[in-house]
């Protein structure tokens, strides 16, 4: 990976980013999607609508990245943490990690438990989770053959 020349700017979430991105998303991202019985495009689009928040990741102003926290339930506190990104927002690692502690305090607004699956393979996410102080638990869970790994994040 070389260094990022350019930087990252985030913007709301916006349904003009989702085809120029589907066609961006890192292999392991296309993987995950399958994985939950998603095409690339699907999942954005349904994230998207199913979101309390959603950003986009602009690099040189164009979409690299998606992210956005689902409400699972309010009484619970529970809430689903979710992004998408391309190569070139995964070498932006030190960017995200430094914006990591603004976009945690938004997503916990939605919920005091954050919590969903990485694939065990996808090792740059499971790297910015454990930066963004996620537990990313040892155990596997398969599903459609993929290996995954759950995450999750509390505050009190």
């Amino acid at each position: 990976m070389g260094k990022a020349t350019s930087s990252i700017r985030l913007v709301p979430g916006d349904h003009t980013h989702v085809d120029a991105l589907a066609r961006r998303l890192r292999a392991i991202d296309r993987i995950e999607c399958e994985a939950m019985g998603r095409s690339a495009s699907q999942a954005l689009r349904h994230g998207l609508a199913v979101s309390a928040q959603v950003w986009t990741a602009l690099v040189d102003g164009e979409p690299h990245a998606m992210f956005g926290v689902v409400v699972e339930s309010a009484a619970g506190g529970d809430a689903v943490p979710w992004f998408l990104g391309s190569d070139l927002v995964a070498r932006h690692g030190r960017a995200l990690i430094a914006q990591g502690p603004a976009i945690l305090a938004a997503m916990h607004r939605h919920g005091i438990r954050l919590r969903n699956f990485v694939s065990s393979e996808n090792r740059a996410a499971i790297r910015l989770l454990e930066h963004w102080g996620f537990t990313v638990e040892q155990e596997l869970v398969v599903m459609r053959g993929i290996a995954f790994r759950r995450f999750i994040r509390e505050i009190m």
